[in-house]
């Protein structure tokens, strides 16, 4: 069975974005991995030992994984943004609100001709978002 799912690539915040994601999203971590716990770690710098190979958070059914760029790989995100969908204006006004925290608005949580609510932000981390909330009424 094919599955698409969103892999979110970091400059050295991997752990700290995913837990803040974890704490938004009510997700609970699936795996974390450390460079120095992979085949990679006598390639990596000592200050990138404790930096995140591979994680995966769980939000519901659904997954979202990600990991630290290696040195010199990094890339900032654009072209894309990591959707959530929900049918419930408070639910999607709460986590609208708890993703922007140090981050920048695009486009204000607000309803739409397809939405009852629609926003886009960048969280503190540079990651994309579109929150999406069912029908207008």
């Amino acid at each position: 069975m094919l599955q698409l799912k969103p892999y979110v690539s970091f400059n050295g915040q991997c752990e700290e974005a995913f837990t803040f994601y974890t704490e938004c999203l009510g997700g609970k971590f699936v795996m974390l991995m450390r460079f120095s716990e992979s085949p990679m770690a006598e390639r990596m710098p000592p200050d990138w030992q404790s930096k995140v190979i591979h994680a995966t958070i769980a939000v519901g059914d659904d997954v979202l994984s990600g990991a630290d760029a290696p040195p010199g790989y990094y890339e900032k995100p654009q072209g894309f943004s990591v959707t959530l969908n929900t049918n419930d204006p408070a639910e999607a006004e709460r986590m609208f609100n708890a993703l922007v925290e140090g981050g920048t608005v695009r486009m204000p949580l607000q309803e739409t001709f397809w939405a009852q609510r629609f926003g886009m932000l960048v969280d503190r981390f540079g990651t994309p978002w579109m929150i999406n909330c069912g029908n207008p009424a």
